[in-house]
């Protein structure tokens, strides 16, 4: 695999083919990616092709499409998910951008994604809606989780919860890859010792609730799990610690840890 040390460097290396240059960029959102934009445009052709494969959100990809679009360069966005495991089970992607340029992408998106796990879902900016409104219900089903297992830690039953995660998963309504990861969670450490019950969000839970108030949508189950991670920075209970290590499970995120758990 060759490197570049520049984006110059890089355009040249992909012009060597011949044919339209297509770069994919995974940046976190906001200024970042407006920074690389500014920087690579002027070394696009028309023709060539910017993949936005990060979480940004959908208004300001909507605008860095129409940004690109006058230099006769073609936008395409593309939410993902699928977290540290996707390199072994594949990616989920929601591809938002004209449906020419998202052909072209079509060799691309069927080798990164499980079968059927790509959808072109709309025009411009479309797939990171959809990846938003994703994140918004990650946010949900990861609360309910952690409140569940609370109850039943603290409960009148000295429960395996280890056990029940594994059990739910055995043809029950509540099954997911989600509690699987839970369970193996629990296995490796029962009572999450040593993990802070403080949850960070990512931004896209907060534009989820925006934009329900925006369009006058009753979403109270997203809005208040992003409430109650602005609550676990004041608190440590175990239903954050849940969320914390379930987060930590499949996507690879930091895990805080209190003072007394392991370094």
């Amino acid at each position: 695999m060759s490197q570049a040390e520049d984006y110059r460097a890089l355009i040249r290396q992909l012009r060597k083919d011949g044919g339209p240059v297509f770069v994919w960029f995974m940046i976190p959102s906001g200024p970042p990616v407006d920074e690389a934009l500014e920087q690579i445009l002027p070394l696009l052709a028309e023709g060539d092709l910017l993949v936005d494969g990060g979480n940004s959100r959908y208004t300001d990809t909507i605008r860095r499409g129409k940004r690109s679009l006058q230099s006769g360069v073609r936008y395409v966005d593309v939410g993902t998910s699928g977290g540290i495991w996707g390199l072994d089970a594949g990616y989920c992607l929601m591809v938002g951008g004209e449906t020419d340029s998202v052909r072209l992408l079509d060799p691309v998106f069927r080798t990164l994604a499980p079968p059927e796990g790509y959808l072109h879902v709309g025009p411009s900016g479309s797939g990171h809606f959809v990846k938003m409104v994703h994140n918004g219900v990650e946010y949900a089903l990861l609360q309910a989780y952690g409140e569940g297992f609370d109850l039943l830690k603290n409960g009148p039953y000295d429960l395996d919860l280890p056990s029940v995660a594994h059990l739910w998963n055995q043809g029950s309504v509540v099954r997911s890859w989600l509690l699987e990861l839970l369970g193996n969670a629990l296995k490796a450490n029962p009572t999450l010792s040593g993990i802070r019950g403080y949850v960070e969000d990512s931004g896209e839970g907060r534009w989820t609730a925006e934009t329900a108030i925006e369009y006058g949508v009753f979403a109270p189950a997203l809005t208040l799990a992003l409430m109650e991670r602005f609550a676990s920075r004041q608190g440590d209970l175990f239903s954050n610690k849940v969320i914390a290590a379930l987060r930590n499970e499949f996507g690879g995120h930091p895990v805080a840890r209190d003072s007394t758990g392991p370094k």
